[in-house]
Order: structure tokens, then C-alpha cells, then sequence
């Protein structure tokens, strides 16, 4: 199997592009030999861009000897000139789950490290080396959990996340042209034992695609077909922003109002996607609601009344003719005590950024009640606690959406910080197929 040489890396790397002028690029560096593969390449495509390469190793602590991994990335990064930053996730109960459960909380916890990172040092690429086996093993778990064409369309090469580009060059490239190019520049690398290990879903369906080449089904064949799904899902994807441009209102305070009659006389996929984005923005949550409680609720819609109803850690009210949906107060996370010259999110709807002479003690959460006094005339009552609010010795000495200060306290270096960051916007730059 031939390397992957530089002439046609810097061709992966123009369709993902425009670049600003000597961009600086993170790449998440696991050690394994697609991320060095990747590594590799990239170190010598920035230089030509006149650019900075910083290389972020994830430490999971999962297992014993992942410090010494850790080194040993370092080593191989520096080796090449390259800097490389070692994040840690320091949860306490990151043993606790097991199998699926851990390596999705492990994934999760990856993802959130890297993109802090990203936006704490405003770099707005941050790079994967997910590669074409990876798509085809996303193909065949999500074929087995009957996901729809939105999952079977794998994984796309472009996504935009809320801080950064998350950017997967070697998605066409199958895994042999890496190790080759490994190989050809005398680049070693790590095997993870959990890519053998049995228990995990992902391992099984790598066990199986040996079985499915005999029978004319490879990895080419399973990644092309994804592709032709992406083609589907970006076409979907436009209708369903279209709609939501027609159909919804989103409120800086996170809620959401919306027209009723223009979600149900849409086509029905279209209007479940696009009550599915809906709910998924104001709740915060990574991924939408399931499918059967969409379509209860979109047919119940006309029966909407004050009393409301719940679906997805949302609450839906009758609001003057459109629909009300704003984030169920029961559902909320718990406050986060925030740290100077620090990010901090909440309930995975707002975020703040710390400057480093905030005071000390200050938490993050739901601002719940505040008697007395009035709220603006554009946000809804039943928004109200589900609002955000600093707190000082549970006090609340913030409220920025109510416009309230507490008398005497020095609100001007959080008034413009606290914005609303949804972990899902209600629409995207869509699922890119390259």
C-alpha cells in the first residue's frame, strides 16, 4: 500500500479550506498510527502555510501506563518540532461505567477537552484522523442500532462546532496508506489494547468487516454508500433550515417560539427534524429527542395547551398563537462554581468566559426566582428560572437577561460575557460532503 504523499494530502487539505493566512491548526495526537500518520503530514503542510501545528494528547487515565503514553507522543511531537499540550480528564468516576458506557463518556470528555483548549487559545481548527475504516465501522454500529439516513450517513469531513472547525482530512484514506506512511517517514506508534477488546461495540464490527469484504461488501463500499447518504442529508438538512427560518424565533435568553401550522404542513420528515432541532437547542443536549416521542408530539401539537408538555428536557406552552418552548427547570444541571481566567459552561446552553480579577466564590447555574422584581417585557414568565444567574454565597448578585445587579456589587466585567452557546445551534453550516 502506497503512502500518503504530500502533493495529494495538500489536495484533502484545500477541500476542507479556506485557511486564514499562517493558521494555527490543532491535532488531536493519540498516539495510534492514524493520528501520527496525520501528525506527520501536517507538520510539513503548515510549514508551507507559514502557520503553527500544536498537538493535543488526550490522557484518559483509563488504564495503567497512559502517563508514560503520554510521554512518549510528546517525544515523537517534539521530535518534529512540533509542541504538543497533554489534557487530562481527571473525573473522578471515569471507571465507574463500563464497555460502551465508558468509552462514550471517554469520547465525550475528549471532545470537550479538546475544544476548550481550542477556544481558551482561539484556534479555530482543531483536526482528526478519523479515517475511511472508521467510517465504515460508523456505518455498520449505526446500521445496527436502525438509525435513520441522517446516521447512515456517517461521519462528515467538515463540522462546525461552537468554538472551532472540527476538520477530518483522511476520511476517504483507508487505514494501510497510514500505517504505510507511518512506516515510510520510520514513525513508530502506539497500539491501544481496547481496539481488541471485544466488549466494545466498534471492536465487534471491525471483527466483522474481514467477513463482509469476502462477500463484496469492504470498506469502500460501506464508506461510499455513507457518502451517497451525505448527499441526502445536506439536501435535507437545507429544507429544514429553510423551515426553521419560516417557522421559528430564537430568543438570545435560550427559548423559542414557533408557528404550529407551518411545522405540521410540512413534510413529515422535514418537520420532525425540525422540531427534533428545536428541542435539542433549548434543552442543550448533544442529540435530539427519540423518534417516537418526536412524532407523538408533533401530532399533538393542536392539543398544545397551558398546561403544556415535556419532551427532551423541554418544556412546549400555547404562546399566542405559536408554541412556547423553553428548557424544563426540573431537568437543569446543577450550578458550576467558576474560576478565574477560566471557561465555564452550564447546562449546556450558556457560557461564560472569567476574567482573571473575577472574585472568588462565584457559581454558575439557574437563576430559579428572583421576587421583586419586573422582567422584560419579551421574555416569557415561564422562561424566567430557567434563565442564568451569578451567584455569591447563594446569593444572587447577577441576572443578565432581567438586567438585574445587586446594589453594590461590580457587574462590568460579566455584563457582555454570558452568551447563549447551545451545544447544538438550531441551524448549522451543514453536514459538508467533500
Amino acid at each position: 500500500m502506497l503512502p500518503l504523499a504530500d502533493p495529494e494530502f495538500a489536495t484533502l487539505m484545500a477541500r476542507l479550506g479556506p485557511f486564514e493566512p499562517a493558521p494555527h491548526l490543532a491535532v488531536a495526537a493519540s498516539g495510534g498510527a492514524d493520528s501520527m500518520a496525520l501528525l506527520l503530514l501536517l507538520s510539513r503542510w503548515i510549514r508551507d502555510q507559514g502557520g503553527m501545528l500544536t498537538a493535543l494528547h488526550v490522557d484518559h487515565r483509563l488504564r495503567p501506563g497512559s502517563s508514560e503514553e503520554a510521554g512518549q507522543v510528546a517525544e515523537w511531537a517534539r521530535a518534529r518540532g512540533l509542541t504538543l499540550e497533554c489534557l487530562v480528564w481527571d473525573d473522578p468516576d471515569r471507571l465507574q461505567s463500563g464497555g460502551g458506557g465508558r468509552q462514550a463518556r471517554a469520547r465525550q470528555a475528549r471532545y470537550r477537552l479538546l475544544e476548550e483548549w481550542c477556544e481558551a487559545h482561539a484556534v479555530l481548527h482543531l483536526l482528526t484522523a478519523h479515517h475511511r475504516d472508521d467510517q465504515a465501522e460508523t456505518f455498520l454500529l449505526r446500521l445496527a442500532r436502525g438509525s435513520g439516513l441522517f446516521g447512515l450517513a456517517g461521519m462528515a469531513m467538515i463540522v462546525e462546532r461552537t468554538h472551532c472547525r472540527l476538520l477530518r482530512p483522511l476520511l476517504e484514506v483507508p487505514r494501510p496508506r497510514l500505517e504505510a506512511t507511518c512506516h515510510a517517514h520510520g514513525q513508530a506508534w502506539i497500539d491501544d489494547p481496547s481496539n481488541r477488546d471485544p466488549s466494545y461495540a466498534r471492536v465487534k464490527m471491525r471483527a466483522l468487516l474481514p467477513l463482509l469484504s469476502r462477500a463484496g461488501v469492504d470498506e469502500e463500499a460501506l464508506s461510499g454508500t455513507a457518502s451517497r447518504l451525505a448527499r441526502a442529508r445536506a439536501a435535507l438538512e437545507d429544507a429544514i433550515a429553510a423551515l426553521l427560518a419560516r417557522a421559528a424565533f430564537l430568543h438570545p435568553a435560550g427559548f423559542v417560539r414557533f408557528d404550529p401550522a407551518l411545522l405540521e404542513g410540512a413534510p413529515r420528515e422535514i418537520g420532525l427534524r425540525a422540531l427534533a432541532a428545536i428541542l435539542t437547542t433549548v434543552s442543550g443536549h448533544p442529540y435530539p429527542p427519540r423518534l417516537q416521542g418526536l412524532e407523538r408530539l408533533l401530532g399533538g401539537l393542536p392539543r398544545v395547551t397551558e398546561g403544556g408538555k415535556t419532551l427532551g428536557g423541554c418544556r412546549l406552552l400555547a404562546s399566542r398563537g405559536t408554541v412556547l418552548v423553553c428548557r424544563e427547570p426540573a431537568a437543569m444541571a446543577s450550578a458550576v462554581p467558576l474560576v478565574p481566567g477560566g471557561l465555564a459552561r452550564w447546562d449546556g446552553r450558556f457560557g461564560l468566559k472569567v476574567p482573571l480579577d473575577a472574585p472568588q466564590g462565584l457559581t454558575f447555574g439557574a437563576l430559579l426566582t428572583l421576587p421583586g422584581i419586573a422582567r422584560p417585557g419579551d421574555i416569557p414568565g415561564a422562561v424566567v428560572p430557567t434563565l442564568p444567574a451569578l451567584r455569591l454565597d447563594r446569593e444572587v448578585v447577577f441576572a443578565p437577561h432581567l438586567r438585574y445587579v445587586k446594589p453594590g456589587w461590580d457587574a462590568a466585567w460579566v455584563k457582555e460575557r454570558v452568551r447563549f452557546q447551545p451545544t447544538r445551534p438550531l441551524t448549522h453550516a451543514g453536514f459538508t460532503v467533500v
